[in-house]
């Protein structure tokens, strides 16, 4: 029975699926534009450390104003209304709450949470992929002793990728690289909040009109996004990253079964088997013809001169020789698509993308030259961008992760391109996050057989 059959019925039956969201921003706010449209689907509680700020998103996407009156969520169960709150724990442990979304952004508070739904046995929708990258491979093992479903969040572009690589690997295809669009220049990683919307195009007039936060845009712009969500990727879907980081080759569809193949078969990938970037821009900055810059892509290889002549008969783009094919979906619609995460889990026990293991990491990277003594500012900072890097390296090298690299002072210089590590930093061992992610290093590290040699405090 298809998902909306289903939901349907739960809603003709009186048992529709109770959902708290955390976080009324941008992709919090396009799920709440869906969700009241959605039959089976009661938004019980939003979550916001601003009620206000969730008021008026609830109010922005079209709300009338006494569906979010609920003044207990015990209320908001009773009437179908929604009940606004900033004690997001406090939601968590709920009986009133079936599926939890953490659309934060925060890694802090998405770990926070994610600890908060197995404890609570609530399944979580893990839009936050900063938290997932940070500490995702423990959350999920956490989530798995909990009997919860930790999920990838459809609609964003890891959880889209993942579908399209189970999809070729269930009709027997291997998949040989996945991943997704973006626009991209080498000298975006160098990008900090004061250039990044001349990159963009945008002029002080827009930017002064708009809900533009800079830093937030910045992350996108300077390799960290894309390195989080092939991090997310590489963990969901037994992929290995590449050992320097993303290429962001410029590329348009009808070329990814070209390029991306191994070296060994005419392409420029180390390896088959791992994810890569491609970017809607050539080098010298001319747009890619036909350039996947929204979307996400798997190329895959027939596994026998019969496939490949079916590649033919059915008018497949493939590589010169016929054997490598691409599929893609030209677009991603970020919350507007979560409610399949929440319909997935509440009628097929299934989550939409899961992380499986710890196979890439993104490490806190210089932009520039740094300084003993200044303190790093994150994703989408003046300081550091996040690069891709096997999760084995990165536990060899000490790497700071990106998702960690706010408020720390550097105890030694960085020449520009290299990985900031632990031992570079001072940091209060004390915090949630910080635990989590040293308890997940040392886990794998015992694992794979690998000695970290960075010390538990500092």
């Amino acid at each position: 029975m298809s998902l909306i059959r289903q939901l349907k019925a739960r809603a003709a039956n009186g048992r529709p699926v109770r959902v708290g969201v955390i976080g009324a921003g941008k992709f919090g706010s396009m799920y709440l534009s869906q969700a009241p449209r959605t039959p089976g689907i009661h938004l019980a509680a939003v979550a916001d450390l601003s009620p206000t700020r969730a008021q008026a998103s609830l109010a922005r996407v079209g709300w009338e104003e006494a569906r979010y009156q609920a003044r207990s969520l015990q209320e908001a169960v009773r009437t179908g209304g929604t009940f606004i709150t900033d004690d997001a724990a406090a939601m968590i442990a709920s009986d009133a709450v079936d599926i939890v979304i953490d659309a934060t952004g925060s890694p802090a508070a998405g770990i926070r949470h994610a600890l908060l739904c197995c404890e609570h046995k609530k399944h979580i929708i893990m839009v936050n992929v900063e938290a997932d990258v940070l500490a995702g491979p423990y959350l999920a093992r956490r989530a798995a002793e909990a009997g919860i479903l930790y999920s990838m969040a459809s609609g964003d572009q890891p959880a889209l990728i993942a579908e399209l690589v189970d999809w070729a690997r269930t009709i027997g295809m291997e998949v040989i690289c996945a991943g997704k669009g973006t626009k991209y220049l080498p000298v975006y990683h160098q990008s900090t909040p004061d250039t990044v919307w001349g990159h963009y195009g945008f002029s002080e007039a827009q930017v002064a009109g708009g809900d533009f936060n800079a830093q937030m845009f910045n992350s996108f712009l300077d390799g960290t996004k894309s390195a989080l969500e092939m991090a997310a990727v590489s963990n969901g879907c037994d992929l290995v990253p590449p050992t320097d980081g993303l290429m962001f080759p410029a590329c348009g569809v009808d070329d990814l079964p070209t390029l991306l193949r191994a070296q060994a078969d005419g392409g420029i990938l180390q390896q088959r088997g791992t994810v890569e970037v491609v970017s809607s821009l050539e080098r010298d900055g001319r747009p890619v013809f036909r350039d996947l810059r929204w979307g996400v892509y798997a190329v895959f290889e027939a596994p026998s001169d019969y496939v490949r002549d079916c590649f033919a008969q059915y008018g497949l783009k493939t590589d010169a020789s016929g054997r490598f094919a691409a599929t893609y979906k030209p677009y991603h619609l970020i919350g507007l698509e979560l409610g399949i995460s929440v319909a997935s889990i509440a009628v097929r026990n299934e989550a939409t993308g899961a992380t499986t293991s710890w196979s890439g990491d993104v490490a806190a990277t210089a932009k520039r030259d740094l300084k003993a003594g200044e303190t790093l500012d994150g994703e989408g900072g003046f300081t550091v961008y996040g690069k891709l890097m096997p999760a084995a390296d990165s536990l060899r090298v000490g790497a700071l992760p990106i998702g960690l690299a706010h408020n720390m002072v550097l105890k030694h210089d960085i020449p520009a391109g290299r990985a900031v590590r632990w031992s570079d930093v001072q940091f209060d061992a004390s915090k949630q996050a910080v635990q989590v992610r040293r308890e997940m290093e040392a886990l794998f590290a015992r694992e794979l057989g690998i000695a970290t040699g960075h010390k538990q405090a500092a």
